[in-house]
């Protein structure tokens, strides 16, 4: 009986973070969740930050994350104009001890997202500011893991697995830091790199602190009609002229090399300020009329 108990448990764990995506629960229970949607009347307007405004807060962020960490950055650097040296040396920093990539956000950006225990039941992982204050309109993570065009496999991959991201154009991010989605984040990173050039960021795949430390966007948890969202998703295509050296902080990868079409990314924006011990929910459904 208690064998029975157990399994019965864990089935209901497991189908509490699965059935988001099992259609027939989705068309069930949507309309009993009105606040749990996000209604938007055209795809123009399902931005909420401009990506110029997106591009230049990641931008920010991830020179910040180069400049403290000069020390591993040195073979990079000599390939670099020195016009553009001269933006990440400053002097003596090479003699300092680098700071935690959270205190580089936090001085950055003003706040630190981090991962802990959900404030929610059957929950799991949740998204918390953990130090200072989001404002309003702020990028407070990405959603990490590999990229798939629509028609790419991705099958074994989404096998129990609840962390595979839809976009408006069908496009899938698979943000699952185990398993074959690992494998395969660690295969496309590893081949995506330009000499000293990295292209994406690993890191999150191995430790709940990333170089990155926005790349938590994954565990955040759907809001509720008791917890209303206070953050949406935002798809966002890096611009060609992003800059080449800081393309490292960026944790996603294209499951395709040889794709025309720019890296996608989807950042969360804070839907209004959200303060210390708070912990982020989104949307996890979007409705475009």
């Amino acid at each position: 009986m208690n064998m029975i108990k157990a399994l019965f448990k864990a089935f209901a764990v497991r189908w509490k973070s699965y059935r988001h995506r099992f259609v027939p629960w989705i068309a069930l229970n949507l309309q009993k969740n009105e606040r749990t949607l996000r209604q938007v009347t055209d795809r123009s307007q399902d931005k909420f930050l401009q990506d110029e405004d997106v591009s230049e807060s990641l931008e920010c962020l991830f020179t910040e994350l180069l400049k403290n960490d000069l020390k591993n950055q040195s073979e990079l650097l000599r390939l670099l104009p020195s016009s553009k040296r001269h933006v990440y040396s400053n002097a003596g920093i090479e003699t300092h001890s680098a700071a935690a990539p959270c205190t580089v956000m936090l001085n950055t950006l003003g706040f630190v997202v981090e991962r802990k225990r959900s404030s929610l039941e059957f929950a799991g992982t949740g998204v918390f500011i953990t130090r200072g204050h989001a404002p309003r309109g702020s990028v407070v993570a990405m959603y990490p893991g590999t990229i798939y065009e629509a028609d790419e496999p991705v099958f074994f991959q989404s096998i129990r697995n609840p962390f595979v991201f839809r976009c408006i154009d069908g496009v899938l991010i698979d943000g699952n830091d185990k398993a074959l989605s690992k494998i395969v984040y660690r295969s496309c990173s590893g081949r995506d790199r330009l000499g000293p050039f990295r292209l994406s960021d690993s890191s999150w795949l191995t430790t709940a602190h990333p170089v990155n430390p926005l790349a938590v966007g994954q565990y955040v948890n759907n809001c509720s009609n008791e917890r209303a969202a206070n953050v949406c998703y935002q798809e966002f295509d890096v611009p060609d002229r992003f800059p080449l050296e800081l393309r490292q902080f960026l944790p996603n990868v294209k499951y395709r090399a040889d794709t025309q079409r720019r890296l996608r990314c989807v950042v969360l924006v804070s839907l209004r300020d959200i303060n210390r011990g708070e912990e982020l929910f989104s949307n996890y459904y979007t409705i475009v009329h």
